[in-house]
């Protein structure tokens, strides 16, 4: 188990990132940067909060979110890594993979004029191994500021080539799930998966939020937009290195089976993932590198 005051005398920066227990049990890296404040899990890289200075958070947590080893908390931002949803040859492996479970190496902080930058990273063991046969290193760079940057990096370090999928497992906060709509996925197709999976239905329009959604959304490189007219307020999202999203909302009845989703804590709670998820593979080569990103800012109505 990593130790707050062991990281604090390594990494932290007097009035700027604070290494400690937060109220729900995990430890995390605390910042409060001029341009923007949140936290960061060291168990599983996870962000948990984010918001830029005077705005309200961006990055949903669930008020009834409580640590446990080997389980992410539910909200933030989980990593999901080598895999994405269930392993496709074994449904027995553990949803998402097991990056976002396992303790992370707090790498390196810095504080910078755009952000505080925090990088953890990973390097799957023996266990790890066994369920997952490659060699790698992960890391995430997070920069926390007026906008939340952040960089998954897959690194090859064995002889053969590997391909995952993954994703940036993102719960944003809204005012009232009945008042938001996702704008940029228009034209786009995507596989049903609360109702069967394929085959593909187009996307017209955009996405209004009525009832239990689970989708991935294919063949969309670009930005993506959450509309929240409750909050008068746009969260713009950027990224790299994905041609797939997910747009997920649990709703009521589902949401309740979770148990730690908080009361009604899915009408303040939307994820737009930004992912290599279906048939957005990526394939890694000996020596290579794979960088996905996102980025996230807010912007007034």
């Amino acid at each position: 188990m990593l130790a707050a005051a062991d990281l604090n005398q390594r990494l932290a920066i007097p009035g700027e990132v604070e290494f400690q227990v937060a109220g729900h049990g995990a430890l995390v890296a605390q910042v409060t940067h001029a341009q923007g404040s949140g936290a960061i899990a060291c168990q599983g890289a996870q962000v948990l909060t984010w918001a830029p200075k005077g705005q309200a958070q961006v990055v949903w947590l669930s008020s009834d979110a409580r640590f446990q080893p080997t389980k992410s908390l539910r909200g933030g931002i989980p990593v999901c890594w080598p895999w994405f949803g269930a392993h496709a040859q074994d449904p027995a492996k553990p949803a998402h993979g097991f990056a976002r479970n396992l303790d992370w190496e707090v790498r390196e902080t810095a504080s910078t004029p755009a952000g505080t930058r925090i990088v953890l990273g990973y390097t799957p063991g023996d266990a790890q191994r066994a369920l997952w046969p490659h060699s790698a290193d992960l890391t995430l760079t997070a920069i926390l500021g007026e906008t939340l940057h952040l960089a998954l990096t897959t690194r090859n370090t064995g002889a053969e080539p590997f391909t995952i999928t993954q994703a940036l497992h993102t719960y944003f906060h809204v005012g009232d799930i009945a008042a938001v709509r996702v704008e940029g996925l228009e034209g786009c197709d995507y596989i049903d998966k609360a109702v069967s999976g394929d085959p593909r239905i187009r996307q017209d329009g955009p996405i209004l939020i009525d009832r239990e959604l689970n989708r991935i959304y294919l063949g969309c490189p670009g930005s993506v937009a959450i509309v929240d007219e409750s909050l008068g307020r746009r969260i713009q999202i950027d990224k790299s290195g994905s041609s797939s999203y997910v747009v997920w909302n649990p709703w009521a009845e589902t949401g309740a089976k979770f148990g730690d989703m908080g009361p009604d804590g899915y009408r303040q709670m939307l994820c737009v993932e930004t992912t290599n998820a279906w048939d957005d593979t990526v394939t890694v080569a000996p020596g290579a590198e794979y960088v996905l990103t996102s980025e996230y800012r807010v912007l007034p109505l």
